[in-house]
């Protein structure tokens, strides 16, 4: 059996809880519409913005919560709102406990990052982290072009020429079962789903191979399973 050298963590509900990061960008655009004239203080504005948001309204949030405020507003605005969210500098921090594992991990094994997602929005959460030291190599999608986010292969191809590894020496954790385990299943990594209490992404899948091979409920779960693979 191969042993597993290389373990690759995708970001968001994975390493630290995505709300986190959800609730700083709604947190920046309140404050920047309640700067705009006419519009309510931006404690009512958030209020807005997280009860959408708690409701499941996860892609038309802004505009469901301007709806519910009153207020008028234009495509423009949105896009604009958009661009507050992703280029705010995120209000996170890294859990205790993936710091620890993280910590730990890197004394063994080679660590890497393979994320999805608008690239200024995940390289200013890798800063705001400070997880840099952690990663040999750190891949988003999206430098290598929107098509390639997962479930493409590209990204995991990439991983491995840049690391110069056999994907059956290789590990990879994520959360999200609809698009982050198709391709490392395919690829031959060995993959492990984390299922974090405030995760996002509740979805389960009928695409073959969308499945991990192993679950873990919290990050501290995956030394000693990487001890037993």
């Amino acid at each position: 059996m191969t042993m597993i050298t290389t373990v690759v963590f995708d970001l968001d509900d994975t390493l630290y809880d995505e709300v986190e990061y959800c609730k700083s960008g709604f947190t920046s655009v309140s404050e920047f519409l309640s700067n705009l004239p006419d519009f309510p203080q931006a404690e009512h504005i958030f209020d807005a913005l997280w009860r959408q948001f708690n409701a499941g309204n996860h892609t038309k949030t802004f505009n469901a919560a301007l709806n519910e405020l009153g207020i008028d507003y234009d495509d423009k605005l949105i896009r604009q709102l958009i661009q507050v969210y992703r280029g705010h500098e995120p209000n996170i921090t890294l859990p205790r406990q993936s710091q620890q594992v993280l910590s730990k991990l890197s004394e063994k094994f080679t660590l890497a990052i393979l994320t999805d997602g608008f690239l200024p929005s995940q390289q200013l959460k890798v800063q705001a982290l400070r997880i840099e030291q952690y990663f040999k190599c750190i891949i988003y999608t999206e430098q290598l072009g929107r098509e390639f986010w997962k479930p493409s292969p590209a990204g995991f191809e990439k991983l491995i020429e840049t690391l110069n590894v056999k994907s059956q020496s290789m590990a990879y954790v994520a959360d999200n079962q609809m698009k982050d385990f198709i391709a490392p299943n395919r690829l031959g990594f060995t993959t492990i789903q984390i299922i974090r209490p405030a995760r996002l992404h509740l979805e389960s899948s009928q695409e073959p191979d969308s499945e991990a091979k192993y679950k873990i409920s919290q990050i501290s779960q995956l030394p000693p399973l990487l001890d037993k693979l």
